[in-house]
């Protein structure tokens, strides 16, 4: 339930007791018309005194009067009120939430707005995985398994010769994606660079969605986030280089430029 504010409450209690003034000063001894002893009736307030129109006025108590079972009254006033209903109607109190001269308030001057209109559903920019994200997906895969199929048929893969059990290459280099662990192999002990340091990580991987709760899909908004990813990436980037053009025999650091290229596909 609404609550009705205080100015209200105050008009309407003032409003009451002014009705209750104006009947308390009314006389009641005077006969009523035609010698019965019905209650004596005063004239309904008039149009400059409630402030509301006459033909309103006339309505209601045409109304009351049906209600009553009395004959309603000729617009041309030739027919005489009974006396009943005009004391009822000059000495009914004014509603709980009325107003200046009597007047009942409206419900939406009361009633906050927006608990009243039908406010729709406030857009979203997510989409189900189903058909949206997993279709596109199914048409990349497609895409690129018809574009390696094209590219094989054209393009031999480097293979090397078979590999010969008594002679070892030199260096013996892993491949690309391995070449920034074979680099740290070569600078820290084999459990700090093949253990430690790949399972801190995927630790840190595992941990990334509850360090980092930002909704936000912008970049402007993921600073920390992509910086976090650039210094990874710069940083693995930088070893595999190394151990691809600045390794030489032995795994010694050499300058491509001057002792030559030591890298094979």
């Amino acid at each position: 339930m609404t609550e009705i504010p205080e100015h209200l409450r105050k008009r309407a209690e003032a409003a009451r007791q002014k009705a209750a003034a104006a009947s308390a000063d009314t006389p009641t001894d005077a006969p009523a018309a035609g010698g019965s002893d019905a209650p004596p009736s005063e004239a309904p307030p008039s149009e400059a005194a409630s402030k509301i129109p006459a033909h309103l006025l006339e309505r209601a108590k045409n109304a009351r009067q049906q209600q009553a079972g009395a004959k309603p009254d000729a617009p041309s006033g030739g027919a005489v009120a009974p006396a009943a209903a005009a004391t009822a109607v000059a000495t009914a109190a004014p509603p709980v939430a009325a107003g200046p001269g009597g007047h009942t308030q409206r419900l939406l001057t009361v009633v906050k707005s927006g608990s009243i209109q039908d406010v729709k559903a406030t857009p979203q920019d997510k989409v189900h995985v189903w058909p949206h994200l997993l279709s596109i997906e199914f048409v990349a895969a497609l895409a690129c398994t018809a574009f390696l199929l094209v590219f094989s048929i054209f393009v031999n893969a480097p293979l090397l010769t078979l590999a010969n059990t008594n002679l070892t290459p030199n260096p013996s280099k892993a491949p690309w994606y391995f070449l920034g662990l074979q680099e740290m192999l070569t600078m820290f002990h084999p459990m700090v660079a093949g253990v430690m340091v790949p399972g801190m990580g995927l630790f840190a991987l595992i941990l990334a969605p509850y360090t980092d709760r930002n909704p936000s899909n912008k970049p402007e908004d993921r600073k920390f986030a992509i910086s976090l990813f650039t210094v990874f990436l710069m940083f693995w980037a930088v070893l595999v280089i190394i151990g691809s053009f600045f390794r030489g025999p032995g795994q010694n650091f050499v300058f491509p430029w001057k002792d030559g290229l030591f890298f094979e596909l």
